[in-house]
């Protein structure tokens, strides 16, 4: 059984149909990409998952639990965590503390032991004093990414992480999300930087104008004529 399962979901708003009755899986152990051009409806995606939008129809399985209903907070104990396009640190809290207030809404007993592990993990252990909003853009996102980890997460939800990232944060994030799934976490992947994507993904989702039109390994995806041309600016 797949750790996420979406069926049939659609999303209107008005006149407009956002997502038109997607089916998706996300399996643990594995990064899912969904990748698609801006206005595509994957962000409306991500937000039907983690409960901060309600579908039109569909619903969207955990553990093969239906938590279409639930509240965000009810996901976010079933295992779910995300980030989001817009940068949601705490500005005033430092590198450290952003990750600690996550990590003690948990039941692990050593917070600062795992608060610096996870800044060890995600190469941020030089920055943990640091005013978070001082940071360049690349290195908070990097903060966001270690406090969503830091709720113990099964599904990790990453709304272009890459944005901002220079190569070499770009290659560490690569190598933190291969890891990630090694270790048994399912990551579902939004994110433009096809480099990234096709490095590091199991499988990948391509939408447009809120439907999957491909599916299949970054092998599959890269040799298929359609998304060539529309999303990978290749002919």
């Amino acid at each position: 059984m797949p750790l996420l399962e979406i069926r049939g979901v659609m999303v209107r708003f008005g006149g407009v149909m956002a997502v038109g009755g997607v089916d998706l899986d996300a399996e643990a152990g594995q990064v899912t990409g969904l990748i698609g051009p801006n206005g595509a409806g994957k962000t409306t995606l991500f937000n039907v998952i983690s409960g901060m939008q309600e579908p039109t129809a569909g619903q969207v399985f955990v553990g093969g639990v239906d938590i279409t209903r639930q509240a965000p907070h009810r996901r976010a104990k079933r295992g779910l965590a995300r980030t989001f396009q817009r940068l949601e640190v705490f500005s005033s809290l430092t590198v450290r503390d952003n990750v600690r207030v996550a990590t003690e809404l948990t039941t692990i007993l050593d917070v600062s032991s795992r608060v610096d592990a996870l800044l060890e993990r995600v190469g941020l252990s030089h920055l943990a004093d640091f005013p978070a909003g001082d940071l360049p853009t690349g290195s908070a996102r990097l903060v966001e990414i270690a406090r969503a980890l830091a709720t113990e997460p099964r599904l990790l939800l990453l709304d272009e992480p890459a944005s901002g990232l220079d190569d070499s944060e770009t290659e560490r994030l690569g190598r933190l999300l291969r890891e990630l799934a090694t270790d048994g976490l399912g990551v579902l992947l939004v994110e433009h930087d096809m480099g990234l994507v096709m490095r590091v993904c199991d499988h990948i989702h391509v939408l447009d104008l809120g439907n999957i039109i491909a599916r299949g390994t970054p092998n599959e995806i890269q040799n298929d004529g359609a998304v060539l041309q529309a999303y990978l600016g290749t002919t």
